[in-house]
């Protein structure tokens, strides 16, 4: 390819719409983007910065610096070699006559390249790279074609079908219009600004200009970034003047942010006797339902206030204010009657609303998975043993409990607080704090960050409840595949690791996987799946490990001993971690993979005892001896399961290791002389098996 220097312009393009989706806002905007940049690289045509713009009826992207054509290329195809090309009269063959043909030119026009395989004819071109400017419709429409539109819609009488009605479309290189149609619509320089404010038409002097005349002339802060941070700003302001703290929960910001062009914080109140109902009804309420952010004191209680964000800057803000507070008192006196008609009656007493509930077809009622719940978090709550903190009557009660909220009127009003109400009805019912509290802690954790339970009754029935399902989902043959996980199994599993893990339960996975299968027996025949669930759940532990900067191949030398215990294998993956940094490492891990390449190909039982009278070389004598000094060292660090401790000392073997197998044939041509060396191999590799397998290093 030939280089020639080319100007660059920015290069700006915008699709002006109806209002977008909030939610996939910004997911379009970021495929957009991408698929604009990759089809202008792949057109060889690459911006210096990209700046991308969403708001409510605009997606656009500002390419700064972009070549306004391509540069010059030089093609070059590889034809038929010369000796095939001619015949002994020297006339073409009808090989190289259909090559030239499909170049354009006559044989005798091709071009002669000498190879080591010979002498090929080939034929040459200079192309003319392309404007830009002729580029970019087509670029633009592939990227549109391709946005995750899960259904798109028509509008008029047109068969174009987009997201939303599409009613400008802009395409500028510099200050120059691209021609182009796009969508039905024609690119023009000519944009508008915010729905209210400034409905008219904007003309884009420059592309370079176009954020600022939208936010100058058309009241619009294009920039999702600038545009959320000003939704922040101004709440956190407005709360302030309350004298709280705005509670901004990053999802509703987000959203907000997408539903408004320029935003503009208004504050309003609520009676103070909607307080009397459980905060997280009423915030619940407001998030969900208004898009307002609650206001709270230091403490994290609610206050009496609330901040809306309007897409209107009114000259009567007053009315916006009384307006919001209109509709938020309503909603609030439903919450209000939910809450009393749900406190007329215990949580226990909803226990029989559970026998109607089905969970899932094969596995049988709520109320039957409450009852197998109940059964297999008494086993844990006996496992972990009351010294830890387990109590079997709590963690029974808890799980008996535990799906009684589902019926209440409340939850039925926001799904999202099941659990939390679950809680605050357990309490007013009198029952135990910590059987209360593992009503909400049931959940958890429940997406990626979020805490595991803090009590262990809590910790129990979360475990059991997610072993529950994992074991009954897997003996039906509903395993995810795919994209397919209707019931959360990955984030099940997950959660099941690290509530074992972090909450240091010393508990054996496979034995609780066949207690919750037992507890299955008069639905499904759960034994033959507990290794396929077992093996699933580890399989999260990679992942797991990751997040933590832990690689995947000392995930891996732990993973492939099969252990059954997470905490243990929690120990072992830190211990090889931390040994892969100490500068024995390498070499332990390079004669660990030696010796199992030996083993492996050792017909027939290697012998377990070393006959120490057989030990001739003075290499194996000395490892023979370190290894019988390690045996006795490390024996109390494998069962305290101190495995960092074991392997440190078990990096004193690297030297008499390196001799070994410099200086001994383990191979010897005398059959006793080989089967003892591969047996004193074999009794060093045992040593580091009781860890995890290093030749995976």
């Amino acid at each position: 390819m030939s280089s020639n220097t080319t100007s660059t312009k920015d290069l700006l393009i915008e699709i002006g719409t109806e209002e977008l989706p909030p939610k996939a806002l910004q997911t379009l905007s970021n495929a957009f983007t991408a698929g604009v940049v990759a089809g202008l690289k792949e057109a060889s045509l690459e911006a210096s910065k990209v700046i991308p713009y969403a708001a409510p009826r605009r997606l656009a992207i500002l390419l700064k610096d972009v070549p306004v054509k391509q540069a010059d290329q030089s093609v070059e195809r590889k034809g038929p070699a010369k000796a095939a090309a001619f015949d002994a009269d020297g006339n073409p063959t009808k090989a190289v006559e259909g090559f030239a043909r499909s170049c354009g030119v006559t044989p005798q026009e091709l071009e002669e390249i000498e190879t080591p395989k010979g002498t090929w004819l080939i034929f040459k071109q200079e192309v003319a790279g392309k404007n830009t400017s002729e580029l970019v419709p087509e670029i633009v429409s592939q990227s549109l074609a391709k946005l995750p539109i899960p259904k798109r819609m028509r509008w008029g009488a047109s068969d174009i079908e987009f997201v939303r009605p599409v009613h400008w479309i802009v395409m500028m290189q510099g200050s120059d219009i691209i021609e182009g149609e796009i969508l039905g619509v024609s690119a023009s320089n000519t944009t508008k600004g915010h729905r209210f404010h400034h409905p008219d038409a904007i003309t884009i002097t420059q592309a370079s200009t176009y954020a600022e005349q939208l936010r100058t002339t058309g009241h619009v802060i294009a920039n999702f970034n600038e545009r959320r941070d000003e939704v922040r700003k101004q709440a956190e302001a407005a709360a302030n003047t309350l004298g709280g703290i705005a509670q901004l929960d990053d999802a509703l910001v987000d959203e907000v942010t997408a539903l408004i062009e320029k935003p503009i914080a208004v504050s309003g109140s609520f009676g103070e006797e909607f307080l009397d109902i459980p905060q997280e009804c009423l915030i619940s309420s407001m998030q969900d339902h208004q898009k307002y952010f609650p206001v709270v004191d230091d403490s994290g209680k609610l206050l009496p206030y609330f901040i809306t964000t309007s897409n209107i800057d009114s000259i009567n803000v007053d009315a916006v204010r009384q307006g919001n507070e209109r509709v938020i008192r309503p909603r609030f006196a439903d919450a209000k009657f939910f809450w009393d008609q749900d406190c007329k009656v215990t949580l226990e007493s909803r226990r029989d609303a559970s026998k109607k509930i089905v969970f899932q077809q094969k596995l049988g009622t709520l109320f039957e998975k409450t009852e197998r719940v109940a059964s297999l978090a008494g086993f844990i709550a006996e496992a972990i043993g009351s010294d830890k903190g387990a109590n079997k009557q709590n963690a029974i009660r808890a799980a008996e409990l535990s799906k009684c909220d589902l019926s209440s009127e409340m939850v039925n009003e926001f799904a999202e607080l099941q659990g939390i109400m679950g809680r605050y009805y357990a309490d007013k019912d009198g029952e135990n704090t910590v059987v209360a509290n593992a009503m909400h802690e049931q959940y958890q954790p429940g997406f990626a960050g979020d805490v595991i339970p803090a009590g262990m009754t809590g910790m129990i029935l979360s475990l059991s409840d997610k072993l529950d399902t994992l074991m009954g989902i897997f003996a039906i043959g509903m395993k995810p595949t795919g994209s397919k996980d209707p019931f959360s199994l990955r984030r099940a599993a997950l959660g099941v690791l690290r509530i074992i893990i972090e909450g240091e339960l010393n508990l054996d996975l496979k034995v609780l996987l066949q207690n919750a299968a037992s507890g299955l027996k008069d639905k499904v025949d759960a034994d033959d799946a507990v290794n396929d669930t077992l093996k699933y759940i580890m399989e999260r532990l990679p992942a797991y490990y990751k997040d933590q900067g832990i690689d995947a191949e000392t995930v891996e030398a732990v993973a492939s001993l099969r252990p059954t215990l997470p905490l243990d294998f929690d120990h072992r993956v830190k211990a090889v971690a931390a040994f892969k940094t100490l500068p024995e490492a390498e070499s332990l891990a390079a004669a660990n993979k030696r010796i199992s390449n030996i083993l492996k190909k050792v017909d027939g039982k290697i012998a377990d005892t070393v006959e120490e009278s057989l030990l001739e070389e003075q290499a194996e004598k000395a490892l023979y001896q370190s290894v019988k000094t390690q045996q006795e060292k490390v024996a109390p660090l494998f069962a305290s399961g101190d495995y960092s401790s074991a392997l440190t000392s078990l990096a004193g073997l690297r030297d008499d290791v390196d001799n070994f197998f410099d200086g001994v044939m383990v191979m010897a041509d005398d059959e006793n002389l080989k089967n003892n060396r591969l047996a004193l191999l074999n009794q060093l590799r045992n040593l580091f098996l009781n860890i995890a397998d290093l030749s995976r290093l």
